[in-house]
Order: structure tokens, then C-alpha cells, then sequence
């Protein structure tokens, strides 16, 4: 996936002239076309979250588990009053409250972003957010404070769904982003830049003009 530019200092071209006179521009439509993006990776994550949590809670029993590769990976379906991985139970209105902040926040600020990787670790992020959100709304005991449905099991490691593994899976893509220096808008520091000017000469010497030869051979 390649990161997109924004140049809005461009010259006026056709492409441009067109788009001003039906009131867009060419930045606006980038942003409108990420937005999208970032949503449509996001109804993705939410789409196979509720689908998984529904077919956990009407095929396993609560407290009863299934082992999928010996016990290592088992399906152990519980309901949780917290946080990712069961943490922080008892505070589910507070962790709502956040969610609702992260999900307004991404779709606000998502019109900045300009690398396609960026776009990706966000929507997996605000689909997570969204998924787990949807459960503390409506599931029981209560709005805002129902109980997140968890069902998978790996190990030592604490039961969790598919929205945990989203947002967890989309936070470490976009911590590795940030520390090899590729940001949100495209631009690249640090280990990027460096392989990037590293990487210029060889792809400039493709671009060298081959002497040219006056005259015939002489014997």
C-alpha cells in the first residue's frame, strides 16, 4: 500500500479547473475518499465481530470450553464488564464514554491522513472501538453498561473477541509506523527518510541518458 501526497500548491490543470465548478476540490475529494476507506475497513472489523459474538453466544455454553487446537486454543465464551482482555471490569460507563471519544476523534481527524497504512491501523482501531461499543449499548444489564461477549482463548493470555484483537492488531501497525517514521500524512523521518535517500541513487542511474555517438566507425 503506497502513501498519497497532498501538493496544494499544484497549478491550475483541467482536472482542477472542472473540479472547482462543481464546489470540490481535488483535496477534498482525497479526504472524502479516505474517510470512506477508513469507514469501509472499520464496517469490515464491526461486520465480523457481531457475526462471531452471535455465533458464540447461540452455539457455546457459558463457562464450558471448546478446544480448537488442543488446549492451547480453546472457545470459552464469557461476558465481560471491562476493558480488553477482561481488564479494568466494574468501569464499563467510563470505558464507553472512551470509546465514543476514540471513534469521534478518528472520524473527525481522518481527513488528514494521507498514508494508506495509517488508514488501514485507524479503521481497524475505530472498528474494534465500534464493536465492542455496540455490546456495552445494548447488550445487558444496561445501556452503556452491558457486558462485552468474549469466546476466544489462547493460552495463558485473558479471553477476548474479534474487536480486541482489531484494535490491539491496529495499534501496534500504527506504533511501528511511527517509529520507522512513516506519519499519518504521508511524510517519511527518521529510518523512512533514510532509506528513502538511500534508495534515490538507484532508481535516479535508471534515468541516465546513454552517450551518444556522432559520425560513423572509423576503421
Amino acid at each position: 500500500m503506497d502513501d498519497e501526497g497532498v501538493d496544494d500548491a499544484a497549478p491550475d490543470t483541467p482536472d482542477r479547473v472542472e473540479s472547482d465548478r462543481d464546489g470540490t476540490t481535488p483535496v477534498r475529494r482525497r479526504s472524502t475518499r479516505v474517510m470512506l476507506t477508513l469507514l469501509g475497513i472499520a464496517v469490515i472489523v464491526v461486520g465480523l465481530d457481531l457475526l462471531t459474538k452471535m455465533l458464540a453466544v447461540a452455539l457455546l455454553d457459558p463457562g464450558v470450553g471448546v478446544n480448537v487446537i488442543g488446549d492451547a486454543v480453546q472457545l470459552y465464551l464469557v461476558r465481560n464488564s471491562g476493558a480488553a482482555f477482561s481488564m479494568a471490569s466494574g468501569y464499563t460507563w467510563i470505558l464507553s464514554c472512551i470509546a465514543l471519544v476514540v471513534v469521534v476523534v478518528i472520524v473527525r481527524y481522518s481527513g488528514r491522513l494521507r498514508s494508506a497504512w495509517w488508514v488501514l491501523g485507524l479503521g481497524m482501531v475505530l472498528g474494534g472501538a465500534i464493536g465492542n461499543l455496540v455490546d456495552r449499548i445494548f447488550r445487558a444489564p444496561q445501556p452503556l453498561q452491558g457486558h462485552v461477549v468474549d469466546f476466544v482463548k489462547v493460552g495463558w493470555w485473558p479471553v477476548f473477541n474479534v474487536a480486541d484483537s482489531a484494535v490491539v492488531c491496529g495499534a501496534i501497525l500504527l506504533v511501528v509506523l511511527s517509529l520507522l517514521g512513516y506519519d499519518y500524512d504521508g511524510s517519511r523521518t527518521g529510518w523512512a527518510a533514510r532509506r528513502d535517500h538511500h534508495d534515490a541513487p538507484a532508481d535516479d542511474a535508471t534515468d541516465e541518458v546513454q552517450p551518444r555517438t556522432e559520425g560513423g566507425s572509423h576503421a
